[in-house]
């Protein structure tokens, strides 16, 4: 994805427009980056992609937190096709052993429930529907620290860096991953994968990172700046990209698609946009898990917000220290428009990481919401030579 370094005049003016936006976007202790993408389709109904920028500085670190989580459900799905084992699928019943510290196991069991059973594919439901930072970690283990950075540098992301486990596990425990295997309901193996170790520790291609005047471990503030050298690392450009792989998998080049079938697609699809309830994942109460739950972009995670039924977004978040992150593509079906939209922002006034006290509800979230519905109604307006055909984003979908 070639993005333009400076910032766009269209985004400069739909920001400064708005004094609730600008008043985030335009002061920079928020950190704000944003990728606006407009998406024009031709006679055919093929998509040319127009990104848009706003701030982005690939030289200035954001956590991603959750955002890491795209990219190890696509590699995953990736892995069980290139075992070329017909009995191992995303619904076969996998276990997870331990072979070093910091490890946790998930004993083999009999599918009594099937949305609780461990599976590839329930995992992926779990991150993509609720962002379960445990079925995360399954999926890291499975990968293996080193598999997954190389395979993620093959498809043209040199800078994307996935090194930990959402856990308390330190460097070195998190080159170390579990042992796998995958089992028939009654306990045959079906493939047996040994633990793995990445020789070779990764870093942040920024160098040092050090963010914050403070931060706290345990019950101690400790008063010097938080290391994230040796942490996640995925640039905004580069989730952007993973996105709109999968929802356009022909407008990106061969080598950068991973090794995923139509059924893998179509699976992808439904868990990004669909709701916890209306996933039919049963296991997703709607009094905790609401509507808006995973929707910082246009709803702000706001649980009194239904979701519009003309109104269908693609997405994965992030929020972590500070940082407050939405990576999202919108169709709207009443104003037959359609476009991506990426954005990150940093809210933490006391500059102490670790300590639970950030902006998100007062700050963070209500500036997406509106930076969302902002570029929604710029869309609804935008002209257009065609139209395009969304059928595919408002088809009916079948429980998978």
């Amino acid at each position: 994805m070639r993005l333009a370094s400076e910032d766009s005049p269209l985004l400069d003016s739909i920001v400064k427009a708005n004094p609730q936006l600008s008043r985030v976007a335009t002061n920079p202790k928020y950190e704000f980056q944003i990728i606006y993408t407009q998406i024009n389709r031709d006679a055919q109904n093929r998509p040319s992609f127009v990104p848009h920028t706003y701030h982005l500085n690939p030289r200035q670190y954001f956590n991603p937190a959750s955002l890491v989580k795209l990219p190890v459900v696509l590699l995953s799905l990736e892995k069980l096709n290139d075992l070329h084992n017909p009995t191992v699928t995303r619904r076969t019943i996998m276990a997870t052993g331990t072979a070093w510290r910091c490890q946790t196991p998930v004993p083999f069991a009999a599918p009594a429930d099937s949305d609780r059973t461990a599976t590839i594919g329930n995992y992926i439901k779990r991150m993509l529907l609720v962002s379960d930072n445990i079925a995360y970690n399954r999926l890291y283990e499975f990968l293996g620290q080193r598999p997954l950075n190389q395979r993620l540098q093959e498809l043209g992301y040199p800078n994307a860096r996935i090194t930990r486990r959402f856990a308390p596990c330190d460097t070195a425990a998190n080159r170390h991953t579990n042992p796998i295997s995958f089992h028939t309901p009654t306990g045959d193996t079906l493939y047996r994968q040994p633990a793995q170790y990445n020789p070779t520790p990764y870093q942040s291609p920024l160098g040092r990172v050090l963010k914050g005047r403070a931060h706290q471990a345990g019950r101690r503030l400790i008063p010097e700046p938080y290391d994230f050298t040796t942490a996640n690392h995925l640039p905004l450009p580069d989730i952007t990209a993973l996105l709109q792989s999968i929802l356009f998998p022909e407008s990106v080049s061969a080598p950068q698609r991973p090794h995923l079938t139509a059924t893998d697609y179509a699976f992808l699809r439904r868990y990004l946009h669909a709701t916890p309830h209306e996933s039919g994942f049963h296991q997703y109460a709607p009094a905790r898990y609401f509507d808006a739950y995973k929707k910082y972009l246009y709803y702000g995670r706001n649980p009194d917000l239904p979701q519009q039924s003309t109104l269908r977004i693609y997405n994965i978040v992030g929020m972590s220290h500070g940082y407050l992150s939405d990576v999202a593509y919108f169709a709207d079906s009443l104003h037959q428009s359609e476009f991506l939209l990426s954005a990150v922002l940093y809210v933490n006034q006391d500059g102490i990481i670790n300590d639970g006290a950030y902006e998100y509800d007062t700050i963070g979230l209500p500036f997406l919401a509106q930076l969302g519905r902002q570029i929604q109604q710029y869309e609804a307006q935008r002209p257009r030579q065609y139209h395009p055909n969304l059928t595919e984003f408002f088809a009916p979908e079948p429980i998978r």
